[in-house]
């Protein structure tokens, strides 16, 4: 394997400068050290070098340096962690190459892999992650490998922690900042956020965050009269957070909070390869030729996504132990409006031929409520003892109403069949009303014997209890029509962990770890079989599956040389992944089931090491290896793989390689004031969206299916001749990203330019497409190369 040449360069001028720093150590004492970085992953205060497993802390401060704007951004700049970028709000998270592929937005019941957390509060959702403001925060915890002894189920793969800023006694603060930034061929974004901490006697403080952000767009859609549409994909993302500490003793803090946020887009990332209703293969229609980051719609589409979290924290001090309470409730509200003209056409054509009603609008709505009450109590030690411990219950309650519905005007008529006599409202092909209920209980304890002032032994174990219930309706002439179906699925376990920590002196730790995580089970939903030729399932009589659950092993070691101002973090792990839930497509019946695949795993080596040699320079190299895949397969009865479910192949969604290197310059200058810049270059592997897509021949569209089983049938459709053949590459290619920052700062203000995407990469992000890819084939992007200035203000 061979690292790229961008992150070659970065780590060859680390060596140089800390070698040079090395040299001179003996004759000058220390100018600087790195910021010690505290942290809360083991549900109490630790410093992140003192923490016996894989953990990576991010500031605020070297969020803005990286150019990161959200949480996909981001993800380039931590070891071990990927996500699959579908649209904001859209984002799938995998860590260390645990992953079953892209969820796709009609499998409400799918679990997570990664737990989300909003300072205490869980705000997980399988698809839709919240896309969460990078603002006003003390940093972004990523808990790497299972965490399911502390953060249960949805951490089977680890966990990510937004840590906000919190209130602040006696202390009058404030920040605002702003930021314009112009796209190429795009529309213009930019942002303005702020911050006030208030004090309220002596005894309580109140802080506020508001922000409003504009989000360029940067996809063209090509319109059926030859228009082209700019920017359909730009959005806002507006919201506020209210806090407030009431500490009324030394022994008792009481902080109530309340998150909202709106997140508006007009459109998705997504750069078309190939519609059946605009296609240059056309004969008897007008070809369309569609470009980089340009697709073809004949309906506007986008998405809004309501979040809001009220929750409640309580901590009360009894000397030895303190004892905590967190109590949140979620809500959520999410409509994601598609426009199906083409999935619907290629059913429409499929019957009837050529008919006008083939380009007949046709829109499909995805409708998401979502209620989830949370609660858990917890005591744990205070201090450092010979034991440390902590012990606590958890409850939550999932309430998930989602619903789906495809107005098409007129096709009640078309098709002969009312929608009344088959569930639907009029003129809806297909209709899906479904009711989730889902508790989870939960009982956890954790402690840590400090055997000796070296030695360390950490245990932990979680019993946990999960239902789940739902309500489905389904129906229109596409469904299998159901009435009020009820269904139920349920499990229970234990979620151990060991580790073994040895701390040779202050400035190195080495540790072992044997670690289980989980993720629950649910109920498939019936294949369309009012759709031709989608009568059956190839994977039978799938109505639910199992819990899947991670053995994790590994080995770190934390290092800090040259007196602290060097941190080098290693880890090496193997994951042991039984019943992967893995999401395969009934081909063209546009529906999809979850897989259990019995055996797969997940086996690699991830590296971290930040150096600031004296006051000018500080650097920072991560990078991680996986080698992840499935070790087992699924066939059906003649033996043959199903779905890409084949022993060997590779884990979806996260790289074999993945790194980043960053450089960072302070030069002081009058007046108290630095000038500063940040060069970050980031490297992503190449993956796959599906284990289908990693079948032979699953890149083409065209008539001979027989010969190429894996290809997609080709509509003839707009006289497209039957000898065409549409090819395209499933492997999502490797991709590099340059970002850079400069500008002046004070302690009070600062003024910067930045320049992201620097060499402006296309790359292919996540692959996208409807009915087996014989509607349409797609690909999700990223931003282009994005100019931009911001300015911030401390008072």
């Amino acid at each position: 394997m061979n690292m790229p040449r961008s992150l070659s360069t970065v780590g060859l001028a680390v060596a140089a400068v800390l070698a040079t720093s090395a040299a001179r150590a003996a004759d000058a004492p220390p100018v600087t050290t790195l910021e010690e970085v505290v942290v809360t992953a083991q549900k109490r205060t630790t410093s992140l070098q003192d923490v016996p497993f894989s953990v990576s802390a991010t500031s605020e401060q070297q969020i803005r340096n990286s150019g990161s704007s959200n949480i996909v951004d981001l993800a380039r700049n931590v070891a071990g962690l990927t996500i699959a970028d579908l649209g904001p709000g859209q984002s799938q998270i995998a860590i260390r190459g645990i992953s079953s592929g892209q969820v796709i937005r009609d499998q409400p019941g799918v679990k997570e892999q990664v737990g989300i957390y909003l300072d205490e509060s869980p705000i997980s959702v399988a698809l839709f992650t919240p896309d969460l403001e990078l603002f006003d925060l003390e940093r972004f915890e990523v808990l790497r490998g299972p965490q399911g002894t502390l953060f249960g189920s949805g951490s089977s793969a680890g966990t990510l922690r937004y840590i906000t800023t919190q209130p602040k006694l006696g202390v009058f603060e404030g920040i605002a900042d702003a930021s314009l930034e112009e796209v190429k061929g795009g529309t213009d974004g930019g942002s303005i956020r702020g911050a006030v901490n208030l004090p309220v006697g002596d005894t309580a403080a109140v802080r506020f965050v508001g922000y409003q952000h504009h989000l360029p767009g940067f996809i063209d859609a090509i319109q059926p009269d030859g228009s082209v549409i700019k920017g359909v994909n730009d959005g806002d993302r507006a919201g506020f957070r209210l806090s407030m500490l009431w500490k009324p003793t030394e022994r008792l803090s009481i902080t109530p909070r309340v998150v909202y946020q709106s997140l508006q887009t007009n459109g998705f990332p997504r750069q078309d390869v190939y519609n059946i209703l605009g296609n240059p293969y056309m004969t008897t229609q007008p070809a369309v030729t569609i470009g980089d980051r340009q697709q073809y719609t004949q309906l506007r589409e986008g998405m809004s996504d309501d979040f809001m979290l009220t929750d409640l924290k309580l901590d009360y001090d009894f000397g030895p132990a303190t004892l905590t309470s967190i109590s949140s409730y979620t809500h959520r509200h999410v409509t994601v409006l598609r426009d199906a003209t083409q999935l619907t056409g290629s059913v429409t054509y499929q019957i009837f031929g050529v008919v006008p009603q083939v380009r007949t609008d046709s829109p499909l709505f995805d409708r998401t409520h979502l209620n989830v009450i949370s609660q858990e109590l917890r005591v744990g030690s205070n201090g450092t003892n010979t034991i440390d411990w902590l012990a606590g219950g958890f409850f939550q309650h999932v309430n998930r109403h989602y619903g789906q519905d495809l107005p098409t005007a007129g096709y009640d008529a078309l098709i002969g069949v009312l929608g009344s006599a088959v569930n639907a409202p009029p003129d809806t092909p297909f209709y899906s009303d479904i009711v989730y209920s889902e508790k989870q209980y939960a009982l956890f304890g954790e402690a840590t014997w400090h055997m000796t002032d070296q030695w360390g032994l950490t245990g932990g174990l979680r019993y946990y209890k999960f239902d789940e219930n739902r309500v489905l309706n389904f129906g229109g002439v596409f469904a299998d029509v159901r009435v009020n179906v009820p269904a139920s699925v349920s499990s229970d376990g234990v979620s151990p962990r060991l580790i073994l920590s040895y701390k040779a002196s202050e400035e190195a730790q080495f540790n072992i770890q044997a670690s289980k995580g989980f993720r629950l089970g649910g109920i498939n939903d019936p294949i369309n079989t009012g759709i031709p030729g989608c009568t059956s399932s190839p994977y039978g009589n799938l109505t639910s599956w199992k819990d899947e659950t991670t053995w994790n092993y590994e080995m770190g070691t934390k290092l800090q040389f040259l007196d602290r101002r060097l941190t080098l973090n290693v880890a090496a792990f193997y994951a042991d992944i039984k019943d992967l839930q893995a999401t395969v497509t009934v081909a063209a019946c546009s529906s999809r089931l979850v897989v259990n695949v019995p055996k797969a795993r997940s086996a690699g080596i991830e590296a971290e090491l930040f150096a600031k040699p004296n006051q000018t320079w500080d650097f920072g190299l991560s990078a991680t290896y996986v080698d992840a895949k499935l070790t087992s397969s699924v066939t059906d009865a003649a033996g043959n793989s199903l779905g890409g479910l084949q022993s060997g192949n590779q884990l979806p969604t996260a790289p074999k390689f993945q790194g980043v290197g960053s450089v960072g310059f302070t030069l002081p200058l009058t007046d108290k004031r630095d000038f500063f810049s940040v060069l970050t270059v980031q490297y992503v592997g190449s993956s796959y969206s599906q284990f289908e897509n990693e079948q032979p021949g699953f890149g083409q569209v065209r008539s001979d299916t027989t010969t190429y089983p894996n290809a997609a049938g080709l509509f003839q459709y707009g006289g497209v001749p039957a000898s065409t053949v549409i090819n395209f590459d499933p492997k999502l290619a490797s991709y590099s990203l340059g970002n850079i920052r400069a500008g002046v700062r004070t302690d009070r203000w600062e003024l910067a330019g930045y320049v992201s995407n620097i060499w402006d990469t296309n790359a292919n992000l996540a692959i996208d497409y409807e009915r087996g890819r014989r509607a349409r084939v797609a690909f999700l992007t990223n931003q282009p190369r994005t100019i931009g200035i911001s300015a911030q203000y401390k008072f």
